[in-house]
């Protein structure tokens, strides 16, 4: 079944149109609530610890870099792990490019004119209408920014996306019958190759956060790679006994049917108990 990920500008209405196309197509609805929400209990880090990352915060080069990359690889584990049970659609300022290019998903970009944008978000927010353009208008910059330095891709390149819709321009209800139809195709369409693909990314980054969730291994740069369930690591200082450690950490992984390691650099620092 289908997965459809939309990258909302702030404003937009990308969230509503994306519940009304989950309820639509019967298939399970996430924002970032729910993410943060699920990260939180599955790596026991409190949800005010995300808001590192929240784009209402100080801007994101100014955040401490090892914190961010371990709270993002939790949220990604658990947004690839939801999207390999399929039928879901997610809705976020951004997530769409971290999707496999499988033809199980749909990205979208869901934008709308900025004045109208600015409106919303005065209402939904209860600030002045000045107030709300300088935080769209921030928002805009700081999520840009983010993408390319993180993804290395521009969020607003139409050419990412297999569809854009201006939630401004077009009735809400008109989008949700698009996004539905297309979810249908995908279903009738995508094979189980695609499918393998989403599971070996979901075990991947699910590998990845547990290893730095690990009081023994921290923020060590470890890659994880998944094909088939097999799993293969490398990484600096992943030798006796660290890399058994490593692969007992790996085949707890629900999914992981064989774990590789491979290193033949020097002993990685670890932290200390």
């Amino acid at each position: 079944m289908a997965i459809i990920a939309i990258n909302q500008q702030l404003g937009s209405r990308g969230d509503e149109l994306g519940q009304l196309t989950a309820d639509a197509l019967g298939y399970r609805f996430w924002g970032r609530r729910e993410l943060v929400g699920a990260a939180s209990r599955a790596y026991r880090v409190e949800p005010e610890q995300f808001l590192i990352i929240d784009e209402r915060q100080p801007y994101f080069w100014e955040r401490p870099k090892v914190d961010i990359d371990r709270l993002r690889a939790f949220l990604h584990a658990v947004i690839f792990r939801e999207m390999a049970q399929d039928r879901m659609v997610f809705a976020g300022s951004s997530g769409a490019q971290l999707m496999p290019v499988n033809g199980c998903g749909l990205r979208v970009r869901a934008m709308a004119a900025f004045p109208i944008r600015a409106r919303n978000i005065a209402g939904i927010e209860k600030l002045t209408y000045a107030a709300a353009e300088k935080r769209v208008r921030d928002h805009d910059r700081e999520v840009k920014a983010r993408a390319l330095s993180l993804y290395r891709f521009d969020i607003d390149d139409p050419c990412f996306y297999d569809l854009v819709v201006n939630t401004s321009v077009l009735p809400i209800d008109a989008m949700v019958e698009v996004l539905k139809s297309c979810a249908e195709k995908i279903n009738a369409s995508c094979d189980g190759r695609g499918w393998q693909q989403l599971r070996d990314a979901a075990i991947a980054a699910q590998v990845r956060a547990a290893l730095l969730s690990h009081p023994k291994f921290g923020l060590a740069d470890i890659n994880v790679d998944c094909a088939l369930g097999a799993v293969r690591m490398n990484g600096p200082g992943l030798v006796p006994p660290w890399d058994d450690l490593a692969r007992k950490v790996a085949v707890q992984i629900e999914g992981v049917k064989s774990c590789d390691i491979g290193g033949d650099h020097p002993p990685m620092p670890l932290r200390a108990e």
